[in-house]
């Protein structure tokens, strides 16, 4: 009989809203009614309402989330902690709330909320059997190489486009995140890679966009518009 690891998920919101040129911080910013962040951690829930979830959000965030929360009566299930300088110093925060010594923890952002149950479910299955497995596209568009003075075409068919949730065991996370922090640390797979682990790649969607900037948000209402008259 397959042992069954405990599931958690990570979910990093440390966005300030800059580049959305908004005063509210980007996770907070309401679509369909509800802050982006509630629908990205409703995602995770319909997936396993049993999922340990922990929310790292900037400290001075954490009591306005609170708020929301209460006036939203959003009643799912997790913990709150606060964030790092960096990226990885909140993905370390919130490693070190996961209260199981083994599984399978996903790490995903924030701001990615229609990631497809679909994907979540084949990221936490491939990363229970071969360690680790990471969400990623093809890209749809050419790519050129930049140098100081010219530029080249590259084969697009070489490189995919990087998505969340990234999972893996949970041992070999909290390994890697043992290492000193380094400029190449852009995402959980770069710092298990540094840690010596092989990367695996699992299909993503195109769905599954970060939104970053108004015209992001400008989609997000379109597609959760969409979606919900095709639920209905």
């Amino acid at each position: 009989m397959a042992v069954v690891l405990p599931e958690a998920a990570i979910i990093v919101a440390g966005g300030s809203g800059t580049r959305m040129q908004s005063q509210v911080p980007k996770q907070f910013i309401a679509i369909g009614g509800q802050p982006i962040l509630m629908h990205t951690i409703r995602r995770f829930y319909e997936y396993n309402p049993a999922l340990q979830l922990v929310v790292v959000l900037p400290q001075n965030q954490i009591a306005k989330w609170q708020t929301l929360c209460f006036t939203h009566v959003f009643e799912i299930k997790h913990a709150v902690v606060a964030g790092g300088i960096t990226r990885f110093g909140s993905v370390k925060n919130g490693l070190a709330a996961i209260t199981a010594p083994d599984g399978v923890v996903a790490v995903h952002d924030g701001v990615r909320p229609f990631v497809p149950v679909a994907v979540i479910r084949e990221a936490f299955a491939v990363a229970a059997e071969k360690g680790n497995a990471v969400v990623a596209v093809p890209l749809k568009e050419s790519i050129r190489q930049i140098f100081k003075t010219k530029n080249k075409a590259l084969d697009r068919s070489q490189y995919q486009l990087v998505q969340t949730p990234q999972c893996f065991r949970l041992p070999l996370l909290r390994r890697a995140y043992a290492l000193p922090e380094e400029p190449t640390f852009t995402d959980d797979a770069s710092v298990v890679e540094r840690f010596g682990q092989k990367i695996n790649l699992v299909t993503g969607s195109y769905e599954n966009i970060k939104i970053t900037t108004p015209e992001d948000l400008l989609w997000a209402e379109v597609f959760l518009k969409a979606t919900k008259t095709k639920d209905s």
